[in-house]
């Protein structure tokens, strides 16, 4: 049984976490990418919170949600991964426009472009109009890669190397828990403090920006080298909706067309911060 067909298989059932019961934000655009689903670095539990808290009238789902390297070499798949999927396709139900625009780690779903499953779409990419008329490309990213694109046996290795580093993240959070104190991102710290990295990062904007730009669009949003951002190249907005593992970011588009990112970490220690303050 294929990685697609078990994923599938596993919807029958009901979540294991029931939805929380609280107020939720309202937002015009949601867009999250880069959740690995399939992989212990995943941040379940957050990205659960994340979901429970917020809605929009429409999801894009950026790439890299389902890590099918990794689920290729060994299954993993806990119920938290499956409540994910479970939560992302009754939006759909209840009237949420939901887009997936499969990434190189969930590449298995590009041969499905063009067809709508559960009421999700799935694109090779799209063209979002915001709340003040500006047209803004969707795409994961990874074809501005390449080491992906034109070394694919580099990424393969850069992977493993990935999933140690995240295998360590998950320990040092575990530890950090115990003592109360919020997520911190190791991969994330070190990812900043290598220049070759730093580089990388910045030639990548420029290049997604540029072929945005090209194409006669106001901006692009993208996913794919995990960094959150919003940057100004000429006339182009550069967002990137940031990912699940590491920084635990959304980019949300308010009613009056404003852009934010979310950082779903701090939102969690802010939260926890006004419940103590309130029951002190």
């Amino acid at each position: 049984m294929n990685a697609i067909t078990r994923i599938a298989a596993a919807q029958a059932s009901g979540p294991a976490f029931p939805e929380a019961r609280r107020e939720r934000r309202r937002y015009r655009t949601i867009w999250v990418s880069d959740i690995h689903l399939g992989t212990r670095g995943c941040n379940a539990a957050m990205l659960i919170d994340f979901l429970d808290s917020t809605d929009s009238e429409t999801m894009y789902l950026v790439g890299d949600i389902i890590d099918g390297w990794r689920l290729k070499r060994s299954w993993y798949w806990p119920s938290a991964h499956n409540d994910i999927v479970w939560r992302v396709m009754k939006r759909a139900k209840r009237g949420t426009r939901v887009v997936f625009i499969p990434g190189n780690h969930d590449e298995m779903f590009r041969q499905f472009a063009g067809l709508t499953f559960g009421g999700i779409e799935i694109r090779r990419n799209a063209i979002h109009e915001t709340a003040d008329g500006r047209r803004l490309m969707v795409t994961h990213g990874d074809e501005f890669d390449t080491v992906v694109m034109c070394h694919r046996w580099l990424a393969f290795a850069g992977d493993a190397a990935y999933e140690l580093l995240m295998r360590m993240n998950v320990v040092i959070n575990t530890v950090r828990q115990w003592f109360d104190l919020p997520y911190w991102s190791l991969s994330k710290h070190a990812k900043h403090k290598v220049k070759n990295a730093v580089e990388f990062i910045s030639r990548f904007e420029e290049a997604v920006a540029h072929d945005a730009g090209e194409r006669g669009v106001d901006g692009v949003v993208c996913g794919h080298i995990h960094t959150a951002e919003i940057r100004q190249f000429g006339e182009i907005v550069y967002y990137n909706d940031g990912d699940w593992v590491e920084g635990c970011t959304a980019l949300v588009e308010h009613f009056d067309g404003r852009m934010e990112v979310l950082h779903w970490a701090d939102e969690i220690a802010a939260r926890r911060q006004t419940a103590t303050a309130m029951a002190a």
